[in-house]
């Protein structure tokens, strides 16, 4: 272009932006995302929020959750862990949290072979009796130990020595972080040293598809009737979760 074909246009485009008060249009700023990025639909409904306390799962899916009382001999615990790796079992551990503080490997155990770890206070005593803050205390204790292993507190807190949370129970829960408490509506009662049989009886007799059981670790006759459990559970087709896969 000449020189002053070049005057003649510039002065135009400065004319016309005056005149019409607006500016010169521009070229559409490029794309942030790459081509091919997929496109994101609306969000579908929200999970409906559990209540303060469950003691079963949904009944229409064939799992159960096996949950253990979580303390004793770290070499009864060990033999658990071994039956449970070898019936392909993953449970939930409820553990107590001077004894995790205590036994930090077998807490890595539990969560390297698939399992998960809730809280089940710090010193497991009649928390039902307790005054809120002491509760509360005792929540919180248990959480951090279990933060210590696993870098998070857990989702699930039971409480020790009840089967079902008070409204103070749950209340102070859900101050230390846990808005459910998980209970049980299968309970072979193994920490009274039953038997294996006993306990195997006791636990596919009451079982359904949703139950979660109430075991203990630390305990010979329970370390003895998780084959034959496993076996019964199959038999019927149920599969053993933890808790968080039976309400997921």
């Amino acid at each position: 272009m000449q020189r002053r074909d070049a005057l003649r246009t510039v002065t135009a485009l400065t004319l016309g932006a005056v005149a019409g008060c607006e500016p010169a249009p521009r070229s559409p700023a490029p794309a942030t995302e790459p081509s091919g990025s997929p496109t994101i639909g609306p969000a579908g409904p929200p999970a409906p929020a559990l209540p303060a306390e469950v003691r079963h799962g949904p009944r229409d899916r064939p799992q159960v959750a096996l949950t253990f009382h979580g303390q004793g001999d770290p070499r009864l615990i060990t033999d658990l862990l071994d039956e449970l790796k070898r019936g392909g079992a993953r449970v939930t551990v409820l553990a107590v949290g001077t004894w995790l503080a205590s036994n930090l490997a077998l807490g890595r155990r539990v969560l390297a072979d698939g399992h998960e770890l809730g809280n089940h206070t710090q010193h497991h005593g009649d928390i039902k009796n307790m005054k809120p803050t002491l509760a509360y205390a005792e929540i919180v204790a248990c959480a951090q130990a279990i933060h210590a292993v696993a870098g998070s507190p857990g989702r699930w807190f039971r409480p020790s020595q009840t089967q079902f949370a008070t409204a103070m129970i749950k209340a102070a829960a859900r101050k230390a972080g846990y808005p459910t408490c998980l209970s049980y509506d299968v309970d072979p009662r193994d920490f009274t040293d039953p038997g294996s049989p006993a306990i195997v009886s006791a636990t596919l007799a009451a079982v359904r598809p949703g139950s979660i059981v109430s075991l203990h670790c630390g305990h010979q006759g329970t370390v003895a009737a998780i084959a034959p459990v496993l076996a019964g559970l199959r038999a019927r087709g149920l599969r053993p979760v933890t808790a968080s896969e039976l309400f997921a």
